[in-house]
């Protein structure tokens, strides 16, 4: 097995192809409304078929890794990112680049679901849970990062070198998986089942309460991270007339907080379980998207009074995520590619409808996107509360 460190760094450039991917190309939305000609949702579209995108492909991936070992469909997926970001950079309408965007999530999801299911080859519950926190704070480098590139670049070049930059990345993580990360699933623990029961594998996990519960908890705060990424830049940009340059500021401030929540999180598992600082996190989460909503909806405190409650609900993600996913993926076993894969459809599939929320329901405010994120906490935390003390006394 490599060094943690090296294969903290590893899976977290692979997981981080989410982050990358998005973020990086956020303060570039108003230069493509203007270049295409087109509405704000249109632009909007760019992002949402993305999460949709990597919410399917992961389906695809999860047996794969299942049957065929980690590496080679890591090697396919990567190709096919490379690929689609060259030509999202050469597009030449908005609808070839919605395309483009979902070619490119069909390609980088590999890396994310096959990230997921080597952590559980490699740990136990509480093991996992520890490099989880690890990888948030590798991933969580990139939204910090990823905007402010984007910004910069915006100053020097136009929003087509973001996506040139994106395949060099790709690039980068393809040679990473080639020569520097071993394969942790062995031949003699690979799957050779067929189709069929791949569809019974799924079938089984959905009716699995206390997988899908966990799953869904940490799949609904992270899909009040996609409603905040999405609605965000017209938001702070449009809305409050923040500098395209200095909106990774602001992007960058709340994923610090991800990052130093994920860390503190990673302490806290020297002490306790992870469903315990679930059971503590939770609450304060579904408070900050309370104060959130009503901040947007009366107005008070302005940018300052808005950045507030989103600092705390972005945080939470460092927490409840890396909990809610190791209780979730814990007792799979042989099943791990496809519990991975599940829980990346459920989670980029809940973001991808709430991000297009976020757009269908774009009324000129800092409503539609303080409202969704409100009612995904408070989604997350009936979860919690009412779901899964069932689902774990029948365990």
């Amino acid at each position: 097995m490599p060094s943690t460190l090296r294969l903290a760094l590893i899976l977290g450039a692979l997981i981080a192809f989410a982050p990358m991917s998005i973020d990086m190309y956020l303060p570039a939305f108003p230069a493509l409304q203007q270049d295409f000609a087109t509405t704000a949702g249109n632009v909007q579209m760019t992002l949402s078929l993305f999460l949709l995108g990597l919410a399917v492909g992961q389906l695809l991936y999860g047996p794969l890794a299942d049957r065929y070992g980690r590496k080679p469909p890591l090697y396919a997926g990567l190709a096919v990112y490379v690929l689609a970001s060259g030509g999202a950079a050469l597009a030449g309408g908005i609808d070839s680049l919605i395309l483009l965007r979902l070619a490119q999530a069909l390609g980088g999801c590999a890396g994310m679901v096959i990230s997921r299911a080597m952590v559980r080859d490699l740990f136990d519950e509480r093991g996992s849970a520890r490099i989880y926190a690890r990888l948030m704070l590798v991933m969580g480098l990139a939204p910090i990062l990823a905007p402010l590139v984007g910004g910069q670049i915006l100053l020097v070049a136009d929003w087509r070198t973001i996506f040139w930059v994106l395949a060099g990345f790709g690039l980068l993580c393809l040679l990473a998986v080639i020569f520097f990360l071993p394969e942790s699933l062995p031949a003699e623990k690979r799957r050779r089942d067929g189709l069929g029961q791949v569809f019974r594998t799924y079938g089984g996990l959905m009716a699995n309460g206390h997988y899908l519960a966990y799953a869904m908890t940490g799949g609904c705060v992270q899909a009040a991270m996609f409603a905040y990424i999405t609605g965000s830049p017209f938001v702070f940009i449009e809305l409050y007339g923040v500098p395209p340059e200095q909106y990774g500021l602001l992007f960058g401030l709340n994923a610090i907080g991800l990052i130093a929540a994920a860390q503190l999180n990673h302490r806290l598992l020297a002490r306790y379980e992870g469903r315990t600082i679930l059971n503590a996190v939770l609450p304060l989460a579904a408070l900050a998207g309370v104060a959130l909503a009503l901040i947007a909806a009366t107005g008070i405190g302005g940018l300052i009074g808005l950045l507030i409650p989103l600092f705390f609900c972005v945080a939470s993600q460092g927490i409840v995520g890396p909990n809610a996913l190791a209780a979730a993926m814990a007792p799979q076993g042989r099943n791990a590619g496809s519990a991975a894969a599940l829980i990346g459809v459920l989670q980029f599939g809940t973001g991808g409808i709430a991000g297009a929320l976020v757009g269908l329901l774009n009324d000129g405010t800092a409503r539609p996107m303080a409202f969704i994120i409100c009612a995904l906490m408070l989604a997350a935390l009936a979860l919690r509360l009412f779901v899964l003390p069932r689902m774990e006394a029948r365990a």
